[in-house]
């Protein structure tokens, strides 16, 4: 099915409260980022963060399921709540500062000339 750009222009403007939230588009989904850290997944119009233990009090029930067939499981937050944008801001900032910091990109090599 795939997401449409609304429900991505929608999750950005609830998120825009959280600091430097962005997407970028992976596979015909799209990855989840916050400051740079990748937090989560959006697939077929559904938002799925990384699961964290220090998120897992905040959600609303203890739903888990791969974004993806043959993916790991993602906590999924139902769209119902995706409009308590509190809620929703704090879930991905802890969701965030539980994960580790991404592995430093790679120099460029230098080409052979």
């Amino acid at each position: 099915m795939g997401t449409r750009q609304s429900t991505i222009d929608h999750l950005l403007d609830q998120l825009a409260a959280a600091g430097p939230v962005s997407v970028r588009k992976m596979f015909g989904e799209y990855c989840l980022y916050l400051a740079g850290k990748p937090v989560g997944l959006v697939c077929d119009d559904q938002l799925f963060l990384k699961p964290t233990e220090a998120a897992r009090p905040l959600l609303k029930s203890a739903d888990e399921k791969p974004p993806y067939p043959g993916g790991k499981p993602y906590f999924h937050i139902d769209p119902d709540h995706w409009d308590e944008r509190e809620w929703l801001v704090d879930l991905v900032r802890t969701t965030a500062l539980a994960l580790p910091e991404p592995a430093p990109k790679p120099a460029p090599r230098p080409k052979a000339g």
